[in-house]
């Protein structure tokens, strides 16, 4: 239970990558963190790709990201709606100016692009948007996982199992550069 006491905050819209929001969720938990999700609305159900559901309990504007210990972007086609809301934004360079524990993978890379906070960072995420990711001054890596200091970045649902056990290391304090 080392990851006790710690609250991870959890971006949710349609159209997410099922496994990339729910393995970390739930692997995060097992590890004894609390996940909150946050979404357009409190209440809403949303739909990931493949129809699973995921409920938010916060609005992104209820959300105060002092109160959280590490961010989770998941994949999917719902980066491309997520960062389109500002407070969205707003709450992604809150946790990387405070040097918090943010995990992203597939297409979640888009969130971050529009927040401004990959130039000079070493990332990976889908293929598809490599381009994206290198135009926004990233240096991508064509890896199972990439950890930058607090960011976290994976590249599809066949990775998981490495990039939440790095995440879950760096929301530790367990991380260990190899």
């Amino acid at each position: 239970m080392r990851l006790k006491n710690k609250r991870v905050l959890s971006f949710v819209h349609h159209d997410f990558e099922d496994l990339e929001l729910w393995y970390p969720i739930l692997r995060l938990q097992e590890e004894g963190a609390s996940v909150e999700l946050a979404g357009e609305k409190a209440g809403e159900v949303y739909k990931g790709k493949y129809g699973v559901p995921a409920t938010a309990q916060l609005s992104f504007d209820d959300v105060d990201p002092a109160n959280y210990d590490a961010l989770l972007v998941p994949g999917g086609w719902a980066p491309d709606k997520l960062r389109r809301f500002p407070k969205v934004i707003e709450i992604v360079r809150h946790m990387e100016e405070h040097h918090k524990p943010i995990g992203q993978i597939c297409h979640a890379g888009w969130v971050l692009i529009s927040a401004k906070i990959l130039k000079g960072k070493k990332v990976t995420s889908t293929p598809g948007i490599k381009d994206d990711m290198e135009n926004a001054g990233a240096e991508w890596h064509d890896e199972a996982v990439v950890v930058d200091g607090h960011l976290v970045s994976s590249r599809r649902p066949p990775d998981l199992p490495p990039y939440v056990k790095a995440f879950a290391d760096v929301i530790a304090g367990d991380y260990e550069r190899q």
